[in-house]
């Protein structure tokens, strides 16, 4: 009898085992760490950027893209989303893990690794952004910005139209010869 028992409940959490778990959502993370909202903005440097890899043209939902490799500027505007815990630590196209609390985003044809300013023309926020992702793939949206970017920007409540302005390599050797100065002038 008790071995009976035994193997009634061993078939009972093999049936459970063998029983998919519902569809991942995506979504705020469960846990928001204290002082989120003071997540400084990425801090721009001169990347080399390949010419392969990330930046190799692709096809995503039946469309084609082709990704820039130049240090051209880039100004857009559109709708900008956000992606959460479904996606943290899961790789993105750089192949760097995806963290939602760093300031980084996904973009269709910026060069991998690119940055960008991103603000938001309902509440005058802007931000600071590393790409090293692909993406979005819906119409309007002209990129995916990650769980903390959003909520710095002040767009997690759903699709929310910004400007997206790419910081050229001559930009950002300019904001950190500023950068520089400053420090000298706190710091003689």
């Amino acid at each position: 009898m008790r071995a009976a028992a035994t193997l009634g409940v061993i078939a009972l959490l093999a049936g459970c085992a063998s029983t998919p778990p519902p569809a991942e959502r995506d979504g705020p993370p469960l846990r928001v760490p204290p002082d989120l909202h003071r997540t400084p903005d990425a801090q721009p440097r001169i990347e080399p950027v390949r010419a392969g890899g990330p930046n190799k043209p692709y096809e995503a939902l039946g469309r084609r893209y082709v990704p820039f490799t130049d240090d051209r500027p880039l100004t857009e505007t559109g709708g900008a989303s956000w992606y959460g815990r479904k996606f943290h630590g899961r790789p993105t196209s750089s192949g760097e893990p995806y963290n939602m609390f760093a300031m980084t985003a996904a973009h269709r044809t910026m060069p991998i690794p690119s940055y960008a300013r991103v603000r938001n023309p309902a509440n005058g926020r802007e931000i600071v952004v590393r790409i090293n992702d692909r993406g979005p793939f819906v119409d309007g949206r002209v990129i995916d910005l990650s769980y903390v970017a959003a909520l710095r920007l002040g767009v997690l409540n759903g699709v929310a139209p910004v400007q997206v302005r790419r910081l050229t390599a001559a930009e950002i050797r300019s904001m950190q010869a500023s950068a520089e100065r400053a420090r000298e002038l706190l710091d003689p």
